[in-house]
């Protein structure tokens, strides 16, 4: 079969996607802390970016009222240079220090390091293996040991691979973790959460009969401690109700995370992009642009450009660089303004729940929103990722507000999903903790409201707010 090669002209439509419409996709989904920080990078790179600094023609002006002052003073050449002569340091010895001579004087150290600051777990490890090892061997090994402790408190590593890497027997390195195990807190050093838990049980009660006794509930019931599974342990260890019961209460104030009170983590604050503000008879949305710096074209390197003849090398290079940062200026002012057109949506479907709370919050798509300002599901999809917005019922994430429904017995109005897992948490916090509800219960009782619901439906929704099931959930009250 012969093959030939022709040459044929063919027309079709495609979405080209300019380096301009990939940035703007880029910045969409940006949180606020990520917009800041990429508008800080370009501003290293691109020399063309320039912040525009809101206090900058008032400097300009008090700059202009003190030159004129100080030309309104008239002061000599002599008096400039006698002003000039003075030596600071001896004048501000005399009126600051004054009675210290510069033999005496003791620089002060700064604010920061006088700022008391929390001790790590690993530190205050290693601070105790200082104290009872001699060995630099053991040391070494119980270096490397307390660095693979996690925060928690437990060890993450094999001791073989320790062993490996100082260059040891596998023997050597257990014996250092037994001391390890020792220290305070007490537990830390385990390798599970029996073990963990075995290691506090020692410390507290030695060897005791009692001691025994919990530790043998904790090495092979540990998982059944449910006040169902009491007759079974107690069946297994040959021993009484009473001995079980006393067990498991003395296992509860032990701490599966000793190393936890060492964890220091920062308190983090929500800041909202974009705040809702309630006026007469509408809402207004005001951006928060604290923190954002605000660009503009250096006119400096523009002025330069537009010196340069098309032949020069260095037009090329600035070129590309304006042309960079007025993408990035456009692509910014573009999603403000696509942030905007979302949430005026927002506002517009879910006005009763801004005016009047959650049991007003109605359920709500992507899509419906996308249709009402004519844009893409996947564009509303990327303005509401990593954004807040404040309103006077609180910060919300702009994802709180699309969930879906559930309908109504009578073909009524549609329940957010939202509410449905309120009236869930509801329900559970007033249970009777010894005999909780059910699933299906639970189910029943909305339903009586006129909620048309599945069991399997408030099993999920009871998942998705980390609610445990109702055997899980029964207390034990023991005496």
């Amino acid at each position: 079969m012969a093959m030939d090669m022709k040459m044929t002209l063919k027309q079709t439509q495609k979405l080209v996607m300019t380096p301009m419409l990939q940035q703007a996709i880029k910045l969409l989904p940006l949180a606020r802390l990520d917009l800041v920080q990429l508008i800080r990078h370009e501003m290293v790179e691109n020399p063309m970016l320039e912040e525009i600094l809101l206090d900058e023609e008032d400097n300009n002006i008090e700059t202009d009222d003190t030159e004129r002052l100080l030309d309104d003073k008239g002061e000599t050449e002599n008096q400039q240079e006698e002003r000039e002569e003075i030596d600071w340091e001896i004048y501000l010895q005399e009126n600051i220090d004054r009675g210290i001579s510069p033999e005496d004087y003791i620089e002060r150290a700064s604010i920061d390091s006088t700022i008391r600051k929390e001790i790590s777990l690993s530190d205050y490890l290693i601070w105790q293996l200082d104290l009872v090892s001699y060995n630099e061997l053991d040391k070494r090994i119980g270096t490397f040991l307390i660095g693979n402790i996690d925060s928690d408190g437990y060890l993450k590593s094999e001791l073989t691979e320790i062993a490996e890497m100082c260059n040891v027997e596998v023997g050597k390195v257990e014996e250092v973790l037994k001391l390890i195990q020792t220290f305070d807190p007490s537990g830390v050093g385990a390798r599970d959460i029996k073990e963990c838990l075995i290691l506090q049980v020692e410390n507290i009660g030695g060897e005791s009969d009692g001691s025994v006794v919990v530790k043998n509930i904790i090495e092979r019931y540990l998982d059944q401690l449910d006040e169902r599974h009491f007759l079974k342990i107690a069946k297994g260890l040959k021993i009484s109700i009473e001995e079980v019961i006393r067990g498991v209460k003395f296992i509860r104030t032990l701490d599966p995370k000793p190393g936890r009170r060492f964890n220091s983590e920062d308190v983090e604050y929500i800041i909202p992009d974009i705040i809702i503000v309630k006026t007469r008879d509408d809402y207004q949305i005001i951006f928060n642009d604290e923190g954002i710096p605000t660009l503009r074209i250096n006119p400096f390197y523009r002025g330069i450009l537009k010196s340069k003849s098309r032949s020069d090398p260095a037009r090329e290079y600035l070129e590309n660089k304006f042309r960079s940062a007025l993408w990035l200026i456009k692509g910014i002012e573009q999603r403000r303004q696509t942030i905007y057109k979302v949430v005026k949506s927002i506002i517009k479907f879910q006005r009763g729940f801004l005016d009047k709370g959650l049991p007003y919050l109605k359920p709500l798509i992507l899509r419906t929103v996308a249709d009402d300002i004519n844009m893409h599901e996947s564009t509303v999809s990327r303005v509401t990722t990593n954004k807040y917005v404040h309103t006077p019922q609180g910060i919300f994430e702009l994802k709180f507000f699309f969930h879906s429904g559930i309908n109504s017995v009578g073909g009524g109005d549609m329940m957010s999903s939202v509410m449905v897992k309120d009236m869930i948490k509801k329900m559970v916090s007033e249970e009777d903790p010894t005999n909780p509800i059910i699933d299906e219960q639970i189910a029943e009782m909305i339903r009586k409201r006129g909620i048309d619901i599945a069991r399997r439906t408030i099993t999920k929704y009871r998942k998705e707010i980390r609610i445990l099931p109702a055997n899980r959930r029964r207390k034990i009250f023991i005496k």
